[in-house]
């Protein structure tokens, strides 16, 4: 395999620090697109090499001619979905983040002299809202709540880069499971003392992949020549139910005390709530799969057992 140039955004984040050290240990070049230029640190894979580009998507400022010789790109960057409860004025963040860095992003990229050959951009299986049991793959209709509309927006935000004659994949990614950070790592605690248990009433499907097929896939959709919507889930999504018994097996603790949903809406919002924790979204990878990529964490239990007790 070639040596690629990768640029980056969302680098400091959970996957996008994972993607960039990943890289780093296959012999390709991360290159960190950054709001501000940083002092590289010595510790840091993604930082190592000092590679960087300064971008404002908001302002939508950057030099186009720092971009020449990037081979492709990842797009991760984004406002957190649950970093505060939704305002009005939190959701429009969410949503121009997304939509806004997307198309000028794809923008600049589809103006360069020498594009790169691919994009990655991120999107998420909230794509597809809540539709209970159906199984749900690619070609599968989206949904109609908040998510599912940004989502749609996000996705068609990368039409300059693939009107240029880019290679675009939209990277529907589901829960990311890692005790570094996330919904993983917010559950420890609760279970760990013996507090865990359903939501609601744990008929609802979690799309779950561990991070470290998340970041094995984005490295997959790098140098396949797979383009358009792309689920990145693990084949076996579970219900509610079936995650926190695991979960509380995995971690040797009872987990029979459910969370009631008042309490959950007074904590988060009611439509946060709805959205992150109640909504169903029974996911199958199938074009992953159909490529012949491999999962190394299929199985919930296994992978947590891999997580949490290595």
């Amino acid at each position: 395999m070639k040596k690629l140039r990768v640029g980056i955004t969302g680098s400091t984040g959970l996957i996008g620090r994972t993607l960039s050290e990943q890289l780093k240990a296959k012999g390709h070049e991360p290159v960190q697109l950054v709001r501000r230029q940083t002092v590289p640190d010595k510790n840091s894979a993604a930082d190592s090499s000092g590679d960087q580009v300064v971008w404002d998507p908001e302002a939508e400022y950057t030099d186009s001619s720092d971009f020449e010789g990037v081979q492709a790109v990842v797009h991760l960057a984004g406002e957190p979905i649950a970093a505060r409860r939704w305002t009005q004025k939190q959701k429009d963040r969410i949503a121009q983040s997304r939509i806004q860095g997307t198309r000028f992003l794809s923008e600049t990229l589809a103006n360069l002299k020498n594009p790169p050959d691919v994009m990655v951009s991120a999107s998420a299986i909230g794509f597809y809202g809540d539709q209970r049991d159906s199984v749900l793959d690619e070609s599968a209709n989206p949904g109609d709540d908040f998510l599912s509309r940004v989502c749609q927006k996000w996705e068609a935000s990368t039409k300059p880069a693939q009107d240029a004659g880019i290679r675009v994949c939209h990277a529907r990614t589901g829960i990311v499971l890692t005790p570094s950070g996330g919904a993983l790592a917010k559950m420890l605690l609760p279970f760990k003392l013996g507090l865990g248990g359903n939501i609601g009433n744990g008929r609802q499907w979690m799309s779950w992949i561990t991070l470290k097929d998340e970041v094995e896939s984005l490295l997959w959709l790098l140098t396949s020549d797979i383009h358009g919507p792309v689920n990145l889930t693990a084949p076996n999504p579970v219900t509610n139910a079936e995650f926190t018994s695991t979960l509380g097996r995995v971690l040797k603790r009872p987990a029979f005390l459910p969370t009631p949903k008042l309490a959950l809406s007074a904590l988060w919002g009611r439509e946060l709530a709805e959205a992150l924790l109640y909504s169903s979204i029974r996911v199958n990878p199938s074009v992953l799969q159909e490529s012949g990529f491999e999962f190394n964490h299929p199985e919930l239990e296994p992978a947590l057992q891999a997580l949490l007790n290595s």
